[in-house]
């Protein structure tokens, strides 16, 4: 009788054991990426868990039957699946954004989506981490398509920038969660100003072309949608360290309370970079700090941030000579001797005597000092599954100046009287001088949101005011004649007042044809006056009303492949120096937009491909004359017609299952239909109209525009390890609107590598380690650049100078997150 109960008891177990299986699986967003912390449950079990860094959950050692799996993760719908247990089973799960819970509600009033007739790229976290170990954030989406990066410093750290499509940071309108990041009068972005800001941002969204209805200026290239760190589920802190080439350090720490129990989360971090530079002296000491914090119930979301930076950074604006570049002897003894610029033999040694990272400031604090301090408060409430509202306060403060060393300056251009030392009349002198900026931004946004099974609408906008004070001191001058110290020798102000308001709508036509429209109409009333830098006296301006309408189609064929066209206007109004510097005082007009874009989405578990066609056509363009003001500045004139048209081809195919690889092509025309270039004949009377020389074009390329721009992602990963090639072709750029091939950018190829292993260790919940070698092949070339010339009694002078890029470099990171 003992034997058989034991035989019994033994086949009990066996079963029993028989009977144990496993639930694991993934848990991502709609666009595959990883939901790190979701809560994974089995209803009416005493089984739950949340999800690893990975988004990765498992169940083990269940018994056969059947389950329901639930899914919840803040910000999205919870999902739930019935499970019946008999094998082990691997799900994979993935959550739809609700629109009316979370942070991605402050976006949702500017952003695209599927049904959105646009052209558009989602730049996901993992992406944006990948290579942010110290650059700016234009270097993190150098490989998007349409996009070419320049950096001042030759290394991605300090002053950069990036045009999308040709169109430079002043005609890309960039938000941050729905607020204005472009500067009012400039229209340009200074990421300088925002050290390390990457590391708070969860997601951009690019639109190229006109886009959607967005607050701030008009999109004439592109629209860059930042959102900052949504929510975390779990508490962390994690230290991020880096080191490189040129001496270049980052450091950060962020803390995250998680979501407490009372529905409260805070997030807060500390940052700072440090770089020589690529080019001599082309330094960069930036500080930043971002705080957050939010209140998340279960029909309102309010949240708080503050954000900003610190940055000195020694000017590298001037670039390099063509000649030094290419070490031609006799073309540096042309520079010397034409080019105006070099008056002392200190300068002239520095020129000869300097390679490819040349910079023409000598004085130790020919800096850049700038501080910028945002703060934003954010307010969602959900009325009902269908209908909620978004509103937004903001708050940004600028101030700062750029400090120069000038010999030789003459007196009376600051407005001082000559010196008479004996019998010796002194005209000029050496100074110090400080241009500085010292700015408000405020406002508020709005955007009320409706959605249901066939209709998406929102009613949005905003209002803006902007006040800056311009103005330069004098900190110290060999002869100070009779000027005080920080003399002011010019002052002046500008007052910008901006208010729109936009109305879009999707329309579930049909069960595959969705309709889109969106009319924005936007006021803008600008004023400047007061003295300029070269102590004229400017009392300019305008006020403007326009009307920007877009609507188009989207056609789905398939569950994973849907058609896109669509028809978009954008208006703009002209920068300030644009109404100070303009040509023979003649008001600036502004400009206008015709963009059409047609394109076809296809998206798979293995391939994803999208194509378009896009058509801008220019009205009123502001483009650069060939003329500069006397501080060098281009200055910029209207052209009756101009365009840029193209086909982009973007896509990702995922070869195994740890080799993938992306990838994207433009193709491009850019043109202006006709074009004057300007120059003045210095040996007669300056800006006298009878020594202006003028030259007519017809049918030429528009600066700054390749024809060609490709970028290629190729990534194998195993377990945490991940190997990435990384390579960028930018072709031949025109410097200026005339086509001459002396005046040119030379195309370029670069590759980079990156290898980085995340793994964790006990409590620590991820460690990664990367390495980032980037240019591999040692390529030289200059990615950005400039022209200028003049006559002398009908003799033409031409310059070309650049802003070459590093060489093969390296950075390294450990990034410890517990």
């Amino acid at each position: 009788m003992k034997k058989w109960l034991l035989a019994i008891m033994s086949y009990g177990c066996m079963l029993a054991a028989m009977g144990q299986y496993s639930i694991s699986g993934h848990v991502q967003n709609e666009e595959g990426r990883p939901l790190p912390g979701a809560t994974v449950q089995l209803i009416d079990t005493k089984y739950g868990t949340s999800t690893d860094n990975q988004g990765s959950f498992v169940f083990n050692r269940l018994p056969a039957g059947h389950y329901t799996l639930q899914v919840s993760y803040v910000g999205f719908v919870a999902a739930k699946q019935p499970v019946s247990l008999s094998d082990d089973v691997e799900l994979s799960i993935r959550l739809e954004e609700s629109l009316f819970l979370g942070d991605q509600v402050v976006v949702y009033a500017t952003r695209a989506n599927e049904k959105t007739p646009t052209t558009y790229s989602n730049v996901e976290k993992e992406k944006i981490t990948e290579r942010n170990l110290g650059v700016d954030l234009p270097i993190l989406l150098n490989f998007t398509p349409s996009v070419v990066t320049t950096s001042d410093a030759g290394a991605g750290v300090g002053y950069t920038g990036m045009r999308i499509r040709g169109s430079d940071g002043t005609r890309i309108n960039v938000t941050v969660n729905g607020i204005p990041l472009n500067d009012s009068e400039s229209h340009g972005v200074y990421w300088v100003n925002m050290p390390d800001f990457a590391t708070s941002v969860d997601n951009i969204q690019i639109q190229r072309g006109v886009g959607t209805s967005s607050n701030g200026a008009a999109a004439f290239g592109a629209t860059v949608n930042l959102q900052t760190n949504r929510v975390s589920q779990e508490a962390f802190a994690q230290v991020d360290n880096s080191v490189g080439s040129f001496h270049t350090w980052k450091s950060n720490v962020t803390f995250n309370t998680g979501l407490l129990p009372n529905r409260f989360n805070f997030e807060t971090r500390l940052s700072r970079i440090v770089s020589d530079g690529y080019i001599d002296r082309a330094s960069s000491d930036l500080k930043s700090y971002y705080a957050a914090g939010g209140y998340y119930g279960e029909k309102t979301m309010i949240k708080a941030l503050v954000f900003g930076g610190k940055e000195i950074t020694y000017q590298a604006w001037y670039g390099t000579p063509q000649a030094r570049l290419q070490n031609d002897e006799a073309g540096l003894q042309d520079v010397i001797a034409w080019g105006g610029e070099y008056v002392s033999q200190g300068q002239i040694d520095n020129l000869l005597n300097s390679g490819r990272q040349f910079n023409y400031y000598l004085y130790d604090n020919e800096v850049d000092n700038y501080a910028q301090d945002h703060y934003q408060l954010h307010v969602n409430h959900s009325f009902s599954e269908n209908f909620n509202f978004n509103g937004a306060l903001h708050y940004t403060y600028g101030r700062g100046y750029y400090e120069q060393y000038r010999q030789q300056d003459l007196l009376a251009a600051y407005g001082l009287e000559n010196v008479l030392i004996r019998d010796s009349l002194i005209t000029r002198t050496d100074l110090i001088r400080r241009r500085w900026l010292d700015n408000d931004f405020y406002g508020a946004t709005y955007s009320f949101n409706y959605t249901n099974s066939r209709v998406s609408m929102t009613l949005g906008g905003g209002y803006n005011i902007y006040d800056g004070d311009h103005f330069g001191e004098m900190i110290w001058a060999q002869y100070a004649s009779d000027s005080q110290i920080r003399n002011r020798y010019y002052e002046g102000v500008g007052i910008k007042k901006d208010f729109n308001s936009f109305v879009k709508v999707n329309y579930q036509l049909a069960e595959r044809l969705n309709l889109f429209g969106d009319a924005q109409v936007r006021a803008i009333g600008y004023h400047t006056y007061g003295t300029d830098n070269d102590l004229s006296s400017y009392d300019t301006g305008g006020d403007y009303v326009f009307i920007n309408p877009k609507g188009g189609l989207t056609y789905t064929l398939s569950d994973q492949t849907a058609l896109y066209a669509s028809f978009a206007v954008a208006n703009r109004e002209p920068v300030r120096t644009d109404f100070i510097d303009a040509p023979n005082g003649k008001t600036p007009l502004p400009e206008t937009l015709r963009n059409i874009e047609a394109g076809i989405r296809r998206s798979g578990t293995n391939v994803s491909v999208e194509a378009n066609y896009y058509l801008m056509q220019y009205k009123n363009q502001l483009v650069l004359t060939g003329a500069l003001n006397d501080v060098g500045s281009p200055i910029r004139t209207n052209v009756d017609g101009s365009y840029r048209t193209g086909v982009e081809l973007s896509g990702k195919y995922l070869l195994t299952e740890q080799l993938s690889w992306a990838a994207n092509v433009t193709l491009s025309r850019n043109r202006i239909t006709s074009f004057t270039e300007v120059m003045y004949d210095y040996a007669f009377a300056y800006g006298d109209p009878q020594f202006v020389w003028e030259k007519n074009y017809r049918n030429t390329a528009i600066s700054f525009s390749p024809n060609v721009i490709a970028g290629s992602d190729l990534a194998y990963t195993t377990g945490g390890l991940t190997l990435q090639l990384l390579s960028k072709y930018v072709g031949k750029q025109y410097l200026d609107n005339t086509g001459n091939e002396e005046r040119t950018i030379d195309s370029y190829l670069i590759n980079d590598v990156r290898v980085s292993y995340d793994f964790s260790i006990g409590d620590i919940q991820n460690v990664r380690f990367s390495v980032l070698a980037n240019n591999i092949l040692n390529v030289e070339y200059a990615s950005n650049g400039y022209t200028w010339g003049y006559l002398w009694d009908g003799w033409q002078y031409q310059q070309n100078n650049y802003y070459p890029q590093a060489g093969t470099n390296f950075l390294a990171g450990l990034s410890v997150k517990f």
